[in-house]
């Protein structure tokens, strides 16, 4: 009886191994492989570091090969070795330092003054719609027009001073960052202000907490992106009535057919120009760490 009674009674499992049994009956993902050309992937900071300057390098070789090789006459264009002796002798006896620190001077004190009185306009259009109405047709129509329009009326009323140059950068750079601050700030979400209300902020509360603190990344951002125009206006102001600055040399470079100093004064302002976008790149990501989040 015994013996019967034993060979009735079920099985039992250990618990450990049907759960073991269960997860191998489960199929096996295998690991995402990363396609170095596929859309939207990104890659490390060293590969982005060696492709840009990759880029760099082969636009030098192709460069020297054109000139050092007789495909263009150095006329047009010269090659890299000339170019660099060029530049040697504009900060050796031609006191090209004083030129670049003229237009950098022109470049910040015009783009400063256009943010300093177009980001607030900027922020009360995107704020309140009334003033949106008044100031955006105008705003826009200024817009389309060119800085360089404007520099013979410049010169009649502000003379071939330096106010004339810094006024050319505050128009080119002025309506472009109201427009831009604008839809910056009226793209606030509705949810933070409906929220911000419910808590009992007031109108001045809603711009003070919501609206200027959530803009605040996009509007560094806008700024960083103008400046970069600023230094196109700044040399159309340096080519017409100007003693100094890199526009200045460039135009009398040309009067002597000199094309190594023009090429080492336009290499010099993109250098200038990469430098400080780097620097407010860095500046923004240090005051608005929480928006890359």
């Amino acid at each position: 009886m015994q013996a019967t009674s034993s060979k009735a009674l079920p099985q039992q499992v250990p618990p450990r191994a049907a759960s073991a049994g269960a997860a191998s009956s489960q199929p096996v993902v295998p690991p995402v492989r990363r396609r170095a050309f596929a859309p939207l992937e990104p890659i490390g900071a060293r590969a982005r570091v060696l492709l840009g300057l990759g880029f760099f390098v082969v636009f030098v070789l192709v460069w020297s090969l054109a000139t050092l090789g007789g495909f263009v006459s150095p006329t047009f264009l010269a090659s890299p070795p000339t170019m660099v002796k060029e530049g040697w002798l504009l900060f050796t006896e031609y006191g090209f330092i004083g030129d670049i620190g003229m237009t950098v001077w022109r470049v910040f004190g015009g783009f400063l003054l256009a943010a300093v009185f177009a980001v607030p306009l900027g922020i009360a259009m995107g704020t309140w719609k009334t003033v949106e109405a008044f100031f955006e047709p105008f705003v826009s129509f200024c817009r389309y027009l060119p800085a360089s329009a404007f520099i013979p009326l410049l010169i009649l009323w502000a003379g071939l001073g330096e106010m004339q140059k810094l006024l050319v950068i505050f128009i080119g750079s002025f309506f472009q960052i109201v427009l831009m601050v604008a839809v910056t700030v009226g793209g606030a979400r509705r949810d933070l202000v409906e929220a911000a209300y419910t808590l009992g902020a007031n109108s001045r509360g809603i711009v003070a907490r919501v609206l200027i603190p959530g803009a605040a990344p996009g509007i560094a951002e806008t700024l960083r992106l103008v400046l970069g125009w600023a230094w196109t206006y700044v040399i159309v102001a340096e080519l017409i009535g100007s003693s100094s600055g890199i526009g200045h040399m460039i135009t009398d470079s040309q009067a002597l057919l000199n094309t190594g100093q023009i090429i080492f004064g336009i290499i010099v302002i993109g250098v200038i120009g990469l430098l400080s976008d780097f620097a407010f790149k860095a500046l923004n990501r240090r005051l608005f760490a929480w928006a890359a989040l």
